[in-house]
């Protein structure tokens, strides 16, 4: 991505305040399609902020944020649960930044950067009455391998060979 455009960057320490002010701003907007992080992930974010980073340090992580020229973090996009050359992919985006083609553009460079990382296929899931998010996998090389339920709704499981 150019310099004019967001970057995907690996998460670190000093991402903490801007992802806090991501995470604040978008809350009602995430809420609304993925079950809400609760009070105390926003009252405990420096403490959970460093344990992702531990966590990623492990190898059974991969943390990503979106971020644009002025620093502002516009989307996540994370490989978890990595085991056996597999993780789950989980993502989520600005809602002042939805519609722009950032999040499949993300996913992608996420996805490549899978490969990087020894992974050798990703995971996802999301409610079938999330478009958007079903859109981004299709246009990312995601296929659906069945049909589950997601916190109280229908959902689809997808998967990616890298």
């Amino acid at each position: 991505m150019s310099a004019l455009t967001p970057a995907v960057q690996r998460l670190r320490a000093d991402h903490a305040p801007a992802l806090l002010a991501f995470e604040r701003e978008n809350r009602d907007y995430f809420a609304a399609s993925v079950p809400d992080r609760g009070d105390d992930y926003f009252a405990r974010f420096d403490e959970r902020h460093a344990a992702l980073l531990a966590e990623q340090a492990t190898g059974l992580c991969h943390f990503h944020v979106l971020v644009d020229e002025d620093g502002r973090v516009l989307g996540r996009v994370n490989l978890v649960d990595v085991a056996d050359g597999s993780a789950e992919l989980g993502y989520r985006v600005a809602r002042s930044a939805a519609g722009r083609g950032l999040a499949t553009a993300a996913v992608r460079e996420v996805c490549a950067l899978a490969a990087e990382y020894g992974l050798t296929e990703l995971r996802a899931v999301t409610t079938v009455d999330n478009a958007g998010s079903r859109a981004v996998l299709a246009r990312t090389g995601f296929t659906v391998t069945g049909e589950l339920v997601l916190d109280g709704r229908p959902g689809l499981a997808f998967v990616r060979p890298l």
